[in-house]
């Protein structure tokens, strides 16, 4: 099981995967760290990136988890994965991907983000985030996850949904 932690930011996408992938003892990798530097100047700056921007990055992620398929890894990724097209990408078809989208209020969002100390990514950039956030019910292997509680009930709540 690859199960993507997806949402926008401080949603608690690399807080709850790192903790449910130490939890189980599996790989766990924060997209965050694919980033080439030009995009995390760009986000650092206040500007959203584009499709384009992503386009490397997406690919660089769609490998690890390639590999992770491939050699039977149970991992963690903490990755926003937007919109379907990227959530698409990132799986590559294969049957052992599966997407987490942490739901929280927006309110609890921005208290998160203007609390946050030494990440690269604003709290002004949250409503293009929200804007750019696709969830459809009826696309395959994506839920949604309640995350607006505490990072351990949401651990628990994903290592008995995802993890069982």
């Amino acid at each position: 099981m690859i199960l993507v932690l997806a949402g926008v930011s401080g949603s608690g996408k690399t807080t709850m995967g790192r903790r449910l992938a130490e939890r189980l003892g599996i790989a766990f990798e924060d997209a965050d760290d694919f980033h080439p530097e030009a995009n995390i100047e760009k986000i650092r700056t206040g500007r959203p990136l584009t499709d384009a921007d992503r386009s490397p990055w997406l690919s660089a992620l769609s490998g690890l988890i390639a590999g992770w398929s491939a050699g039977g890894t149970d991992a963690v990724l903490a990755c926003s994965a937007l919109k379907r097209a990227y959530r698409d990408a990132l799986a590559g078809g294969l049957p052992d991907v599966r997407f987490a989208i942490l739901d929280v209020p927006p309110k609890i969002l921005r208290e998160r983000l203007e609390k946050r100390a030494g990440h690269f990514m604003p709290a002004s950039l949250l409503p293009s985030q929200l804007a750019t956030l696709e969830i459809s019910p009826a696309e395959p292997n994506v839920f949604r996850v309640d995350a607006s509680g505490t990072a351990g009930e949401t651990v628990e709540k994903l290592r008995r949904e995802f993890f069982r």
